[in-house]
């Protein structure tokens, strides 16, 4: 990227806020991605943990298998999700705090007796099926931030610092040169005016 400038004391002014504003950003964005950096990798194990555990649920009921068939599709879904937005190292992400459940009433003398407990379990795997989504969902916002993050970090680090400090080097080698020619030409003009003095 190359940096925009004058040869002047202003743009050279202009030149110098900049690249301080950058390197006092530079620390806190670094801070952030690490953050972000954390925050991702544990919410992606726990969306692992999460899943493994829904897995093993699922598997632990396997031996059931044969009487699902006798339970009623429509007795229980989910009604509503509660969930708040909370800031992590300045980014929103849904945190789940319920699940909320209809379940339709249902006779308990016609039904088989575990209908109460197949409730519970279907109410358990839902939880934490949504739950583990919820995590994978703040996993890729942190992840899609720490990105940018990077990007930015890695903007500064390595082309807008080294842009902004060759271009004040320029402007104040050149401000230099001027000024030693117009000292030499300061100079020369004095002597000329010695010599025409000595001459008259």
């Amino acid at each position: 990227m190359a940096i925009k400038y004058q040869l002047n004391k202003t743009s050279l002014n202009d030149l110098e806020k900049q690249l301080k504003v950058r390197l006092k950003a530079l620390p806190t964005l670094k801070n952030k991605e690490s953050a972000l950096r954390m925050e991702v990798k544990r919410a992606k194990q726990r969306a692992e943990e999460l899943l493994r555990e829904l897995e093993q649920k699922m598997a632990s009921y396997d031996y059931m298998v044969g009487l699902w068939n006798e339970f009623h599709q429509g007795l229980i879904a989910v009604r509503d999700v509660e969930m708040e937005m909370v800031k992590i190292a300045g980014v929103k992400v849904p945190v789940l705090k319920k699940v909320l459940f209809d379940v339709k009433p249902y006779n308990l003398f016609r039904n088989p007796l575990w209908f109460a407990d197949g409730v519970q379990i279907l109410q358990d795997l839902a939880q934490v099926g949504i739950e583990s989504e919820f995590y994978t969902e703040k996993m890729r916002i942190l992840d899609h931030t720490r990105k940018k993050t990077t990007q930015k970090v890695n903007l500064y680090e390595k082309v807008q610092i080294p842009g902004y400090q060759e271009a004040i080097l320029k402007i104040k080698r050149f401000m230099e040169d001027e000024e030693n020619l117009s000292k030499a030409a300061q100079k020369i003009v004095k002597e000329r005016q010695q010599k025409e003095e000595a001459a008259a």
